[in-house]
């Protein structure tokens, strides 16, 4: 299957800071991808780069076989986007907002916006510079949905929605996938709703994607385990690939990386006493990446 997206070797410096460093993926038609990251990761760069916003340092990133940077008219007609910072016409109405929009594209899902504004309780009559910062960031996001997209990309869409709202536009990026046609890539700061949404996950760290992949995986392959010794446990006992380790005499809590579960027996065979698994979500997950 041919990806939507795909980058290789992808970096973006700006002066001397290299924001982005050796990143590299593939988004396929049906993906759903949360990417997590602290402040200054890279998380805004990374979608600029992907739209063609701006151009690689070096590497490429290709959108539907074309060069984000390079896009036709065509290709960009197929993608959505929600920026961080709105980019609406303030003495506009929002009616007008929207008709100014829709106007660029012959398949405008006119139905679609028409239910959304009523269920989203957005004022259409309504001057864009007289609307609170979560009703424009709800209007940015029918900009971005009414002419159906094949890749939408969202730029911490929700960040300004009250919980209402975050829920109502959750249960349409639900709604979006379910087709498996189409894919969404959006960053967040709420950690809750990106394991709610994404089945594939990027943790950017230090310009880096330090974890990419599916979302179950991820969740199986760290997790926190107790030793509980009979005996008090060794000053230097440690178990393999702990990203964490805490010890108490003869307990002690871990946090490993690429856990299998025959590591459990190997554990526990070579202590001579249990082991207990215990999952983590992705929130405490993110966090130990991130010690």
């Amino acid at each position: 299957m041919t990806p939507y997206i795909a980058a290789q070797r992808l970096a973006k410096t700006f002066g001397r800071k290299r924001v982005l460093d050796d990143v590299s993926f593939r988004v396929e038609p049906g993906d759903v991808v949360g990417i997590l990251g602290k402040n200054g990761a890279g998380k805004t760069t990374l979608l600029e780069l992907i739209l063609g916003f701006t151009p690689p340092s070096s590497g490429s990133v290709q959108i539907f076989s074309h060069e984000s940077f390079r896009m036709p008219g065509s290709a960009r007609r197929r993608i959505g986007s929600v920026p961080q910072q709105d980019e609406l016409l303030n003495p506009l109405s929002a009616l007008d907002q929207l008709r100014v929009i829709a106007s660029f594209y012959e398949n405008w899902d006119s139905e679609l916006i028409d239910n959304l504004s009523r269920q989203w309780e957005i004022d259409l009559s309504e001057r864009v510079k007289n609307l609170s910062v979560g009703q424009r960031q709800k209007l940015s996001i029918l900009l971005a949905l009414g002419h159906r997209p094949d890749v939408l990309i969202l730029d911490e869409p929700v960040a300004s929605l009250d919980p209402i709202a975050r829920r109502q536009f959750m249960e349409q990026i639900v709604s979006i996938a379910a087709d498996g046609a189409r894919s969404v890539i959006f960053s967040s700061h709420i950690v809750s709703d990106v394991e709610r949404l994404a089945n594939k996950i990027w943790i950017l760290k230090d310009g880096r994607l330090s974890w990419q992949g599916e979302l179950d995986v991820l969740k199986e392959s760290i997790v926190r385990v107790h030793v509980r010794s009979a005996a008090p446990l060794a000053p230097d006992f440690t178990l393999p690939n702990a990203l964490s380790i805490n010890r108490e005499e003869c307990h002690a809590t871990a946090v490993l990386f690429d856990w299998k579960p025959h590591i459990l027996k190997d554990v526990e065979s070579q202590l001579g006493a249990p082991v207990e698994i215990e999952s983590l979500g992705l929130e405490d997950i993110f966090l130990e990446l991130h010690r």
